[in-house]
């Protein structure tokens, strides 16, 4: 297994305190953001096996089965399939949505036939992958996740009361859901240049009045009320009304499946996700918004935000079951008066301590002791290792091949 040494990626979301006091160093005064953990080509984690710093996405694509496992190189090629994150959001990131294969695909086809520069900033597609995504929160967690059921947003949109909002609801009761749904999207972030910065006041007004009071919206208005303070002429905030809120706690996650849109709004959280950046923005940003292929690759289908809490298994192994074959995503809560784990893999490993320490002993090697904010990177074929300490050790891998 190699240490990793790991970006930090700066951003005005993020906090300037949360990830430094994770990895035990000094703040630098800057947002710290994102700490990236794994061969994402855009900033890949570095290893050392005695020879100098390496890109660990050059480790692996310089020998794909002997890193990854046979089955996984030939599934995925000689890239690891899974980035793993943390995220530390004092701000909220933009309204989002990921493609799926098929249209990330054929996204990226198109901008490439079409000679749009890698790093252009109105690009949408970078790579040729999905991106679907599980988050996990370290402590308390906010985000808008999916749209709300249609009878609750017609709700909370008739407590507003705000005038432009009428068609929507008009739309929303009076079509299917599929239907009222696309056309109240379209509505919040289409609205004319010369009304944007009136509608998300009077948005905002009408949030704050509802927030205060027991309105089984309050918290959901709070948050909107938030956003609309910190982009008042942000179409985004509009269509941040359409969307389920949601509040997790230490331990509990959420995972975002492809055209759902969703924002993290604040909190820590450990992220796991196909190996992409692709992202299609909605609103709450200065970045580059497409809206007509936004709304071809949004899945308008209104539900409940499914909570994911740990599943128990083997070894006190406690997994966040998802349905797509780039990663698995588990966690144990280690005693230093407990028995020590033991961990096998055909397939390529991060291990990432968030809490206290662990130590790892491989069978036949020197053990390596994690420190809250350390990772480790075991390739596929390595032998089992035994894990003990205090505190909290998070485990990403390929699905099928834990053990």
């Amino acid at each position: 297994m190699d240490r990793l040494a790991n970006p930090v990626r700066v951003s005005t979301w993020g906090s300037t305190t949360a990830i430094p006091e994770i990895l035990g160093v000094a703040p630098t005064g800057e947002p710290q953001a994102e700490l990236w953990m794994g061969a994402h080509p855009g900033d890949p984690s570095h290893i050392d096996r005695g020879a100098g710093p390496r890109s660990l996405a050059d480790v692996i694509a310089a020998a794909p089965e002997a890193e990854l496992g046979a089955a996984v190189a030939e599934r995925f090629g000689a890239r690891l399939p899974f980035l793993l994150k943390v995220l530390a959001a004092e701000q909220p990131l933009s309204l989002q949505v990921h493609p799926n294969p098929a249209q990330a695909a054929a996204g990226f086809a198109d901008e490439e036939a079409r000679r749009v520069p890698l790093d252009a900033p109105y690009r949408n597609y970078g790579d040729a992958s999905h991106k679907p995504e599980l988050a996990c929160a370290l402590g308390d967690l906010e985000a808008l996740c999916g749209f709300r059921e249609v009878p609750g947003t017609v709700k909370l949109l008739d407590q507003l009361a705000v005038p432009e909002l009428q068609p929507c609801i008009d739309a929303l009761r009076g079509s299917p859901e599929a239907e009222g749904l696309r056309f109240a999207m379209t509505h919040a972030l289409t609205l004319p240049d010369d009304r944007r910065a009136v509608v998300v006041g009077e948005v905002k007004a009408a949030c704050l009045r509802v927030a205060d009071t027991p309105s089984p919206f309050a918290a959901a208005c709070a948050a909107v009320a938030d956003l609309a303070h910190r982009h008042p002429a942000d179409p985004g905030v509009v269509a941040a009304l359409l969307l389920n809120h949601v509040r997790l706690a230490d331990g509990e996650a959420v995972y975002f499946a492809a055209g759902l849109p969703h924002s993290y709004l604040r909190g820590v959280f450990v992220e796991i996700l196909a190996n992409s950046d692709n992202v299609l923005r909605c609103g709450l940003t200065d970045k580059h918004i497409d809206i007509a292929e936004l709304l071809r690759v949004l899945e308008f289908r209104a539900g409940p935000v499914d909570v994911l809490k740990p599943v128990e298994g083997v070894d006190g192994e406690q997994a966040y079951p998802t349905p797509v074959p780039d990663f698995r995503l588990s966690r144990f809560v280690l005693d230093a008066a407990g028995p020590s784990r033991v961990l096998h893999a055909a397939a390529p490993q991060i291990l990432l301590c968030t809490a206290g320490a662990a130590v790892l002993a491989p069978e036949g090697g020197p053990e390596l002791r994690l420190a809250r904010g350390e990772s480790v990177y075991v390739p596929a074929g390595d032998p089992p290792i035994a894990v003990t300490g205090e505190g909290a050790l998070f485990r990403a891998t390929v699905p099928g091949t834990a053990g």
